[in-house]
């Protein structure tokens, strides 16, 4: 009998093995793949933040401002190798670091797929054969796959998702991603950085709606303009067919195109068709979400989920953190209690983009009261130097107490330099705190002191008396 049993070794699995071990529980942990990970090391959040940065060095891209001598295109050499080499490399390490920390908090590994006898058994079956696992406390960490819908032709080859992209043999010549949500979009300009013809199609007809507005039409810009992304928004796909060796995809408005390949990818699945959950009573919700409460326990009591198993946000960094509080909560730990209630977000487009807390089209929504402060790169001596024009750092707070609501970012090194705004942010700061900082020179950080500055104009600017009101205080 174990004290816990993991089912699942990604970002949530691992964390919240390793939590429960560190304060001395015992833990076995099941994974029905041959490699540790999950969807974050071998599909998702590793590989492609990593072709992220190969497409950056071969392509040259981050040669910009150089020379116009200098030839920056993708070379017709490189080859899919080329191309697939330092992800492979990158992710052969994460299961070296994963399987190390494993073994240093002594947790017993599994290896095949678990299902549900009861809410305290697991059989856990795999070529050899079937054993059965007993465990006071169980975490389902069974993460999520990409949505193939049934009218949708996959071939893995032609036609392929999220995962089966990372396979293919070769680099196309273009290429049409359906769906316009996060990985659709980074992808997207993954491909396009690459010099790939590259439409982008999406039902819905603004681009990444959760997000602050100026943010995205700046991406939007940098897509269409420097990318030369084709944009197909507001269009649904009506039919993808092959025609020889090319796809040809028929919009719902008339539309059509050929491309050599096509990435279908929007929405997730949740991992939990094969855990046979209603033999251990938990409740789920649609597309296979597990449903928790706030300490992220099932409606069993012994039974907590956590990651993109539970779904939204579906982020590897706070599933890691939704384990971890899991597992205080079950074993009365008094260490970690809650997930931070301010979140960072990060999207690896081209240029990245990151965002934390309120935009201001929140704000007015809601009711709240709140200015703006823009730092553009162009301004800042870092951005000149690394030629880097169309960055932009954006602090949404109080005009009142200066209370910092939100930080929103585009450009270099955004998902870095996000968590300066949001570590203010966490102890109730105000832009107070970069005014009243030392930032090292020349650097992308000090375009946070600028905003604020900006943001205090703004504020001046509108105290300001009108010509009229001053004519008329005269009389």
């Amino acid at each position: 009998m174990y004290d816990l049993i993991v089912i699942g070794s990604g970002p949530a699995g691992e964390k919240g093995a390793a939590q429960a071990a560190y304060f001395g529980k015992s833990v076995a942990l099941v994974e029905r793949e041959p490699v540790l990970g999950g969807a974050c090391v071998n599909t998702g959040t590793i590989p492609s933040k990593t072709l992220r940065e190969s497409a950056l060095h071969l392509s040259g891209f981050l040669q910009r401002g150089f020379r116009d001598a200098v030839d920056l295109t993708f070379k017709s050499e490189v080859t899919i190798n080329d191309f697939m080499y330092r992800k492979d490399v990158v992710v052969e390490r994460e299961w070296r670091r994963i399987d190390e920390n494993l073994r240093r908090h002594r947790i017993d590994r599994y290896s095949g797929t678990a299902r549900f006898r009861s809410s305290n058994e697991i059989e856990v079956t795999n070529a050899i054969g079937t054993q059965i696992l007993e465990g006071n406390i169980i975490l389902i960490a069974t993460g999520s796959s990409p949505y193939r819908p049934a009218h949708i032709p996959f071939d893995d080859e032609f036609v392929c998702d999220s995962d089966t992209i990372l396979q293919m043999n070769r680099i196309p010549k273009s290429l049409a991603v359906v769906g316009a949500g996060v990985i659709g979009c980074e992808y997207a300009s993954i491909f396009a950085a690459l010099g790939i013809e590259v439409h982008l199609v999406d039902g819905r007809t603004s681009l990444l709606p959760h997000l602050d507005r100026e943010i995205v039409r700046v991406l939007l810009g940098e897509l269409q303009s420097k990318l030369g992304v084709v944009l197909h928004l507001g269009c649904d796909v009506e039919a993808i067919e092959k025609r020889e060796s090319v796809m040809h995809i028929t919009l719902k408005n008339g539309t059509s195109f050929d491309t050599e390949k096509v990435l279908y990818a929007a929405g997730r699945n949740s991992n939990t068709g094969e855990l046979d959950l209603p033999a251990a009573g938990v409740t789920m919700g649609t597309r296979g979400l597990v449903i928790v409460n706030e300490n992220y326990q099932t409606n069993v009591p012994n039974i907590y989920a956590a990651g993109d198993v539970i779904g939204f946000p579906a982020l590897a960094s706070t599933s890691m953190e939704q384990a971890r509080v899991a597992m205080v909560h079950a074993f009365d730990l008094k260490y970690k209690t809650r997930v931070a209630p301010i979140l960072p977000y990060a999207i690896y487009t081209i240029p990245e983009l990151a965002t934390v807390g309120m935009t201001d089209e929140e704000c007015k929504a809601k009711g709240i009261n709140a200015e703006v402060g823009r730092a553009f790169y162009r301004n800042n001596a870092r951005g000149n130097i690394i030629g880097d024009t169309k960055g932009l750092v954006k602090l949404v707070f109080d005009p009142e107490s200066l209370k910092l609501y939100g930080v929103h970012i585009i450009g270099e090194d955004a998902a870095e330099l996000l968590h300066t705004g949001m570590m203010v942010m966490q102890f109730g700061g105000t832009i107070s705190a970069f005014i009243d900082s030392v930032f090292n020179f020349p650097t992308l950080s000090e375009a946070y002191k600028y905003a604020a500055y900006d943001g205090l104009g703004n504020i001046a600017l509108k105290k300001k008396p009108k010509p009229a009101q001053v004519a008329q205080e005269l009389i």
